[in-house]
């Protein structure tokens, strides 16, 4: 990082709108919002960032610099510049006066002029100040900006997501552009583009390319006039929009000669205006940062107008003056899009020629958007009708593929060499159905992968990821619909088979042009939210690992689940009779209506029984279990409840999902539906198996490996969300507990109690147990009461005892709270978040759940990430050693493997190492590998 001289003279330009996007983006998914509804995420985040400056750079001059609504010279000489900007959120537009008024109140200028973006004003003011001796630093995100680095102007990009932040100089610029020259970055931004601008570039030159051509031929205008040295689509392509380039440099170009006075005496920097930001703090109800800059006296004020002072320990002096401020209605706004009205070149590839064509053009991407189109939403019994593939913006290509078997094939064997590449970054949107509908035609899928859908879920993880509400989200466009090409769902929907190939090409192709233009949009928002790392390391590869597992399969031994059917049967009969016997009447057990006036009109069980709007008493599980100790029939009902659906979910329906070609069930995994970070599965859906009953532990019985040479190994973490507690919190006890390998219950019981281990009775390491997983999901007393059936001043104390002995692990659930309510989100160890909307709700009960969840969210989140590490390196294992055992299932902490006897040893030690180094802490962890001729044997 570059080191700028010491100098007494330090004007700090910041990209403002730029900044507050940033802002707003970091923070949106988890909105902070006041007593009367205002989002103060995007204004919380711009202080934050002003304060940071302020405090630790002290700068001597400063400005803040804007676009106005005014049409500038490249909105004239190229007309689409800008044109499909995404239109500006409801709630960022009501907090930009906000913003404005915040500048105000630290006496900071803004600067715009019409005509002429943030970056012009920014670059011209830059290089006056030079001249006159300053150490400029132009504080955005914007990569635009390596163009105006010299001596003593550099990027300054602000510390995000608890990265610190950046200094850039023309070293850094040179080194991570691959240039000799900054002014380089210009033709690489002309040859490459800007989708978000939407600077069109040369059609199939990526960054990576662009940097090459440029190494090689120095400018844009050196490559055009060397396009005989090129080759193929290349150099056509630089030929036929040499033009285009040569435009989209201009456009990248930031002026430097706007007609902006260097005012400096405006700039110059002293304190904020107490008078104007300590009201303004109090409004915006920012507690925590009106501490931090007023001082620990500071409080908002109350609804008399009664407020403190505050101590302003950051600044020194005092300046007045301030420009008139833009209004947020000024702004742009961008229109909404569809394929009706967007120019695009979508090409039917349908011949040979064309075929070949395009698979050129591929081999020489360095990635694409591809997406498949299918007769069914089932991958591994589809038959593939068609695949998209898009390199740039607006452009696609849609092959057809014969309801031919041996015909497709030989289409798709043409394109293997393209989808099988290892160089070659794959871009989809739920992409592990194509890896999965590829395979079943012989073609294995390599490469980085990007899917946006997972991209998406790590950015926002609480919303929904589908292409079609992203498309319209982030793009401003709405897609074709699939049901205006084969119908609403139902029984008489048609397949893609069906649909006019003008249709299908126009359709799928939108798709893959549409997941490409999604990449470019959430690429940077990964980088934002310090998730790109987790992505590319954890849930792109995954999507590999969770592929190979589908198509692996599990075997079922239907015989077992007939014989648990019939039992079953028998047991709800038998407790069918008792019930109508307690009953003294016969009803329908199932329904809730006639259930609650047995319960509570005949019965009497509850006269405060509680009924739901529809004027029906409340009968769900947790109503039922706070009966259960009032009368036997309730104890029944809950069994009766448990055995139907038992029978009817998994004893009864898994035979019917077997796979007629495999033999076998073939779960899907969902890597983007949780927002803890864990997998779920349909079909079945074996994270919801019951293992605390008798009766759903029978069912794992079912599970066996392939055949009699085959074994089942089933290995799974123990108290892993425990010993994740004593890492995050560092607790010393509890750390100390698991070194010495101790039973960690009857280590705490012996620490509540003020006993010696041995002398622990079963009933308080019972108690201790509960304390220790109720502590993770922040049980209160009253909760804790009700699960040990023991008074609330009991558990009270429990848990007052408890965190005398674990004052880390009190410390650091309340410090969790603390930051969330400052940054609106937790993180697990590698920096997955959880968005917390209502962790500064006026709302008790509603904050009160949030703060449970940012208590448990890292630890269940960093469970989640520990087991897909452990997978995706297991995998690796597997296929680097060409074994033959296969991983077949994972529920929760637990992985399942089909593996041949001889292989067991081989297994067991690479399932123990790779478990146990997913992610590097000082707790060591335990993983318990059980083996067995069926699941429940196993684990």
């Amino acid at each position: 990082m570059s080191n700028p001289k010491n100098n007494d003279k330090k004007l700090f330009l910041l990209d403002g709108m730029a900044l507050i996007y940033r802002a707003y983006f970091a923070l949106n998914k988890a909105p902070r919002l006041t007593s009367y509804g205002l989002n103060t995420g995007a204004i919380m985040g711009f202080t934050n960032t002003l304060l940071d400056v302020l405090k630790n750079q002290q700068p001597s001059h400063i400005a803040v610099v804007f676009d106005t609504d005014a049409p500038t010279q490249r909105h004239i000489d190229f007309e689409s510049y800008k044109a499909h900007r995404e239109k500006m959120p409801e709630d960022l537009s009501a907090a930009i006066p906000y913003i404005f008024r915040l500048i105000e109140g630290f006496d900071i200028p803004i600067i715009t002029k019409d005509g002429y973006e943030a970056d012009d004003i920014i670059g011209t003011l830059a290089k006056k100040a030079e001249q006159k001796g300053y150490t400029v630093y132009c504080m955005t995100p914007d990569k635009d900006f390596g163009q105006l680095v010299s001596e003593n102007i550099f990027i300054y990009k602000p510390a995000r997501m608890g990265n610190g932040a950046e200094t850039l100089g023309v070293p850094e610029i040179l080194e991570k552009w691959e240039i000799k020259n900054v002014l380089q970055v210009i033709d690489i931004l002309g040859l490459w583009g800007d989708a978000v601008d939407n600077i069109p570039g040369i059609p199939g030159i990526g960054e990576k390319t662009a940097k090459k051509l440029i190494q090689e031929y120095d400018s844009i205008e050196g490559l055009i006039s060397n396009t005989d040295k090129l080759k193929g689509k290349q150099k056509e392509n630089v030929e036929n929009f040499a033009e285009q380039g040569l435009i989209s440099k201009k456009l990248a170009t930031i002026l430097l000669d706007v007609p902006v006075d260097l005012e400096e005496d405006k700039l110059i920097y002293d304190k904020p205006n107490k008078e104007l930001l300590e009201p303004l703090f109090s409004e915006l109800e920012f507690r925590t940062l009106g501490k931090r800059v007023f001082g620990e006296d500071f409080t908002i004020t109350d609804a008399n107008g009664t407020k403190s002072s505050g101590q302003m320990d950051l600044f020194q002096t005092d300046k007045s003056g301030f420009p008139d401020m833009p209004k947020a209605d000024d702004l742009p706004k961008a229109p909404e899009h569809s394929i009706n009205t967007i120019k695009h070149d979508y090409q039917l590839v349908d011949t040979e020629e064309k075929q070949s064509e395009l698979i050129k053009l591929l081999e020489k991407a360095e990635e694409f958007a591809f997406d498949t189109e299918s007769t069914s939403l089932d991958a591994l019994t589809a038959e593939i009708v068609g695949m998209s593939f898009a390199l740039q913006k607006n452009v696609a290509y849609y092959v057809t593929t014969p309801a031919n078997r041996d015909e497709a094939l030989a289409i798709l064997e043409k394109f293997r060499a393209v989808l099988e590449n290892p160089n070659i970054t794959k871009i989809g949107q739920n992409i592990k159905y194509d890896i999965l509908l590829l395979s079943q035609y012989g073609i294995q899928l390599q490469g980085e992968l990007f899917d946006t859908m997972l991209a998406h879920y790590l950015i926002d993880p609480d919303t929904r990821h589908g292409m079609d509400v992203l498309a319209e989200t982030y793009l401003g466009y709405t897609p074709v619909s699939i049901t205006e090409l084969i119908g609403p769902k139902g029984k008489k929907q048609g397949t893609m088979r069906d649909v006019e190939l003008e249709q299908i090409k126009e359709y799928a192709s939108e798709d893959a042009d549409i997941t490409l233009q999604l990449k470019e949009i959430f690429q940077p928002l990964l980088e934002e939210s310090a998730t790109e790392r987790l992505a590319k390391e954890v849930e792109f590869p995954l999507v590999y690992v969770l592929s190979a597992i589908e198509r692996n399969g599990v075997k079922i031994d239907t015989d077992a689940l007939k014989a648990i059917s019939t039992n079953l049967e028998k047991d709800i009969a038998r407790l069918e009779k008792s019930i109508y016997e307690k009953a003294g009447v016969t009803f329908n057990i199932a329904s809730p209506k006639q259930l609650g006036e047995v319960l509570f009109d005949k019965l009497k069980l509850d006269p405060k029984a509680k009924k739901t709007k529809t004027g029906q008493y409340k009968t769900g599980e947790d109503v039922l279990l706070a009966l259960a100790d009032k009368s036997d029939i309730v104890q029944e009902i809950l069994d009766f409840r448990q055995m139907q659906k038992l029978k009817s979910t998994y004893v009864d329906a898994l035979p019917a999902l077997i796979n007629k070609e495999t033999g076998l069930i073939h779960t899907s995994y969902n890597q983007a539906v949780a927002a803890t970070g864990r997998l779920s599965s349909t079909n079945p859906n074996l994270q919801n198996i019951p293992i605390r009953t008798e009766r759903g532990r029978e069912v794992r019985k079912a599970f066996i490996p392939r055949d009699k040479n085959h074994v089942l190994l089933s290995a799974d973490y123990s108290q892993i969300e425990l010993r994740l507690m004593a890492e995050l919190s560092k607790d010393k006890n509890m750390i100390e507990a698991f070194q010495q390998n101790l039973d960690i219950h009857r280590a705490t019981a012996a620490r509540v109690y003020g006993l010696e281990l041995d002398e622990v009775t079963s009933d308080q390491r019972r108690n201790a147990k509960a304390v220790n997983f109720g502590i993770i999901y922040g049980q209160s007393a009253f909760g804790l009461s009700q699960n040990l059936n023991i008074s609330r001043k009991e558990a009270a104390e429990i848990i007052d005892q408890y965190f005398t002995q674990y004052s880390g692990i009190r410390d650091y659930m309340s410090q969790t709270i603390e930051s969330a309510k400052e940054n609106g989100y937790v993180e697990t160890i590698l920096k997955r978040r959880r968005y917390l909307r209502d962790i500064n709700s006026a709302n008790m009960t509603v904050r009160g759940f949030a703060e449970r969840n940012a208590i448990n969210a890292p630890i269940q989140g960093s469970a989640a990430d520990m087991i897909k590490v452990a997978m995706i390196h297991i995998h690796q294992d597997i296929v680097e050693k060409q074994l033959k055992g296969k991983m077949i299932m994972q529920v929760h902490d637990e992985l399942v493997f089909d593996v041949p006897k001889e292989e067991v040893g081989a297994f067991k030690e690479i399932i123990s190492h790779r478990m146990k180094t997913a992610i590097k802490m000082e707790i060591p962890l335990e993983v318990e590998i059980g083996e067995g001729s069926n699941w429940l044997e196993a684990h």
